[in-house]
């Protein structure tokens, strides 16, 4: 048992399909908490938002929010994976580097955490428990 656990082996603890699966779905999760009151308050015509990059208040809420939302559901199910991750990168490194750029690292570091995680994934991809390699069979 503790040999195991003291292993330096990528998958003698457990199944790296299954780490995957963990950080896919806990990662997603997480980042729908913060798409979805974005979701809600464009359904309720509310397009107030911050504009770090020059594009506008409505496309940037718009943008973000296909992000945190749409995307952050295609790579929980590990569908089209590592092209969701892409949009969420820019996001999370737009919110750490642009919008709080003034900011205490205290407020960069949950951005800075996602784009760490969602960076991950994209170089490892979704793993076996996904429908990429459902229908991809990659």
């Amino acid at each position: 048992m503790f040999d195991k656990l003291f292993s330096s082996k990528i998958d003698e603890f457990v199944s790296a399909d299954v780490a995957l699966l963990i950080l896919r779905i806990g990662a997603g999760a997480l980042m729908l908490t913060h798409g979805f009151p974005k979701l809600m308050r464009i359904l309720d015509g509310n397009f107030s938002f911050g504009d770090p990059i020059g594009i506008g208040p409505v496309a940037s809420l718009i943008l973000v929010t296909f992000a945190e939302f749409l995307c952050s559901l295609f790579v929980m199910a590990g569908l089209f994976t590592r092209a969701s991750l892409i949009p969420l990168m820019i996001a999370m490194a737009v919110a750490a580097f642009i919008a709080h750029a003034g900011d205490p690292f205290g407020d960069k570091e949950l951005p800075l955490f996602f784009l760490i995680s969602f960076a991950t994934l994209l170089l490892t991809g979704p793993g076996k428990y996904s429908l990429d390699h459902k229908f991809l069979g990659k």
